[in-house]
């Protein structure tokens, strides 16, 4: 298609207002792919004999303004983190892990249908064995539809007994929050069922989720999960070594 639409000086021409269209970075990053360009005329031979290129440049430009847009995503997130204060380290009843006094607090926020979210737990669980000094505190945050919430509510009410870790894991390890397996989770978490069904129709479990939802916005959350580590805020799946390092970047900045 793109031979097709080169095959003449018209249809270099309409390329070029679609790089103007996208912005002076693509025209710019097309004429650095063109060492020999030295005019229209060079440079439209050269896209006859290679038309990748102007999608080489475009994705080139496309590139480096989503990388502006995180930067510009993480710079208001870290002045919106300094805001905030200890208000997003404090976890809700018994929804942490690891050290109670530990010098560096990861802050998860999670939604139980995240597979994302799955994906990141077995770096929780190794960064935890590793590093004494840890502690993790999750946050419910149910981004991804009823039954997420559902299971945000009966988390909390979870940690509310003391069982969070218990229903956290359990849920987890099924296929995904629907009834029969947050019901099967608070079963095997050991949960007082009477009590956890009052504890999630509560208002601190309302007031908790509308907090968590706040927070997410003023940290600028795009999706699960989300963490924030010392004065970090970072987006998307951990490995171990990515958490690691936000750590001990975390440690270094006290």
């Amino acid at each position: 298609m793109i031979e097709r639409l080169l095959r003449s000086p018209l249809a270099l021409a309409a390329a070029l207002v679609l790089c103007a269209f996208l912005g002076a970075g693509a025209y710019a990053g097309l004429q650095a792919l063109l060492p020999h360009a030295g005019s229209d005329r060079a440079m439209h031979d050269y896209i006859i004999a290679h038309p990748e290129v102007l999608m080489e440049s475009v994705d080139r430009y496309n590139a480096s303004e989503r990388a502006k847009a995180e930067r510009e995503q993480s710079d208001a997130a870290q002045k919106a983190l300094a805001a905030i204060g200890p208000r997003v380290e404090t976890p809700y009843a018994g929804a942490w892990a690891g050290n109670p006094k530990g010098d560096v607090t990861v802050v998860a926020f999670m939604d139980y249908a995240c597979g994302y979210c799955r994906a990141s737990l077995p770096a929780i669980e190794q960064l935890l064995k590793t590093d004494p000094g840890v502690r993790i505190v999750y946050r419910e945050i149910p981004v991804l539809g009823p039954d997420s919430v559902v299971a945000a509510r009966w988390a909390l009410a979870a940690a509310e007994q003391g069982k969070f870790l218990a229903f956290h894991s359990a849920l987890y390890a099924t296929d995904g929050p629907s009834t029969e397996n947050i019901a099967a989770a608070a079963r095997l978490a050991g949960l007082d069922l009477a009590r956890a069904e009052a504890t999630i129709k509560s208002k601190a479990v309302e007031d908790e989720l509308l907090s968590n939802s706040d927070l997410g916005q003023k940290l600028r959350m795009t999706g699960t999960p989300t963490w924030v580590v010392g004065k970090q805020v970072l987006y998307g799946a951990r490995d171990y070594a990515g958490l690691a390092q936000a750590v001990a970047a975390a440690r270094k900045g006290k």
